[in-house]
């Protein structure tokens, strides 16, 4: 791999003024955070990229490192053999210069200000580190109204899918919609590139293309080149919250576990009491060729948490204007209630997201084991068991420490209720027959259904 022996850069749009007390603590960050952002910085400045695999892209360029130096302005990053794909004329790409800070914002510098006090004792102050690292992101533009729609799906694509994404982006960006997605490939680039187009047909110069990752994720998967804000959560949970706060519209393309994580995130949300009656815009959209991958979806919605939980959200087949012209008329509503109520139109405060959405899932074999997987439970509180083995698989799938549990202790045991987990079982096969668990090579399996 081609790399830049030597550079160093200094703050763009993050952290461009800091107190000597705050680099101080910058400095004095432990050795683990640290790694952490290590692994962050090399997927950013691999940007583009379509490795999915963080060892492999570590193995790469093993010789990559970087540091924090004060200097008497603030601080600047000091970067050694780094992807020279980073660089022009030996000079860091101003887009991938803003996101490595956007990177020792969220995992350094939040870990400091937020994440190494007290831990957060309930809901509330969970939601308030959300928007905290949120408005440090400068992410919550107070003065304007709702216009954020957030997009999921997934990387391992078709390229008829992809195209079809990029569509529906595009009839977005005519409408003055902006993008939030998982800031990778697939599906979480193709409405970003296609609401670049209708923002400049539009002659909107200042089209936002959110990106909300976290570190488990971004370390295997860099960011696209078309997002220009990025935001970094501590833990997936986290990151879920910060789509559902601050999204004005729900739009899902096809996808693998992730995707069907975040459904069932959505759904738990969707169908506490509290929240019924708060409107949210919730589209699952595709082509003609994943009409079956919808009808899988919506059999196993159905058939596990019953027709209830299959009236939160609307299915819409190949027609990118119908999807646009939805999610117009539900950001209009969402315009309209937060005003009636005197609500923040940048941020959702009213929705009411349980615990056990919020508490960090550490997928071990013992967590995923220990999952209640059956119907004597409230519904919604069975969605949010499903999302956490679906997340406990994205983790065996792509993020290290997953992959690394999976290698040295085989892999997941998931029991429950016969007829959810046959269910469970019937979907994640059609998963795999679709190619839609991994970008490349060959699939192994990281779990086992009892």
């Amino acid at each position: 791999m081609e790399t830049i022996k030597q550079a160093s850069v200094r703050p763009s749009k993050s952290l461009e003024l800091l107190s000597q007390r705050e680099i101080t603590e910058l400095l004095n960050t432990n050795a683990e955070v640290l790694n952490q952002f290590r692994q962050c910085a090399l997927a950013v400045l691999n940007t583009g990229s379509e490795i999915d695999d963080a060892a492999e892209m570590l193995a790469a360029y093993r010789d990559f490192n970087i540091s924090v130096e004060p200097t008497s302005r603030g601080l600047k990053l000091r970067v050694a053999n780094a992807p020279a794909s980073a660089f022009v004329d030996g000079k860091m790409i101003r887009g991938i210069q803003e996101h490595l800070f956007a990177a020792l914002r969220d995992i350094v510098f939040t870990h400091t200000k937020l994440l190494s006090r007290q831990p957060p004792e309930n809901a509330e102050a969970i939601t308030d580190i959300v928007f905290r690292i949120a408005r440090n992101a400068d992410a919550l533009p107070s003065n304007t109204a709702p216009n954020l729609t957030v997009c999921w799906g997934g990387h391992a694509i078709s390229r008829e899918e992809y195209d079809y994404s990029k569509l529906v982006g595009y009839q977005l960006g005519l409408r003055g919609i902006n993008i939030a997605t998982g800031c990778g490939l697939g599906a979480m680039k193709g409405p970003m590139k296609g609401a670049t187009i209708g923002h400049a047909k539009q002659q909107i110069a200042n089209g936002r293309y959110i990106g909300i990752s976290e570190p488990g994720i971004i370390a295997s998967e860099s960011p696209n080149p078309i997002v220009n804000e990025l935001m970094i959560l501590p833990d997936i949970e986290k990151r879920l919250e910060a789509f559902v706060r601050l999204a004005h519209a729900i739009v899902v393309f096809p996808g693998g576990a992730g995707t069907t994580e975040e459904i069932l995130y959505l759904i738990a949300i969707r169908l506490h009491p509290d929240n019924r009656d708060i409107p949210l815009p919730f589209i699952l959209t595709g082509p003609e060729c994943s009409r079956a991958y919808f009808d899988s979806l919506d059999r196993f919605v159905r058939n596990t948490l019953g027709e209830q939980a299959s009236r939160c959200y609307q299915i819409i087949i190949d027609d990118p204007q119908k999807v646009a012209r939805a999610v117009k008329r539900g950001v209009e509503q969402v315009h309209r209630y937060r005003r009636k109520h005197q609500l923040a139109y940048y941020f959702d405060w009213q929705t009411h997201i349980h615990w056990q959405l919020q508490e960090p899932f550490e997928p071990s074999h013992a967590n995923m084991a220990a999952l209640n997987l059956n119907s004597s439970q409230p519904t919604e509180q069975l969605a949010a068991e499903l999302r956490r083995a679906f997340s406990g698989i994205v983790a065996g799938n792509v993020k290290a420490y997953g992959i690394e549990q999976i290698e040295r202790h085989g892999p997941y045991q998931l029991n429950g209720d016969p007829a959810i987990m046959e269910e469970m079982s019937k979907l994640l096969r059609e998963f795999v027959q679709q190619r839609r668990m991994k970008l490349s090579g060959e699939y192994k399996p990281c779990y086992e259904i009892r």
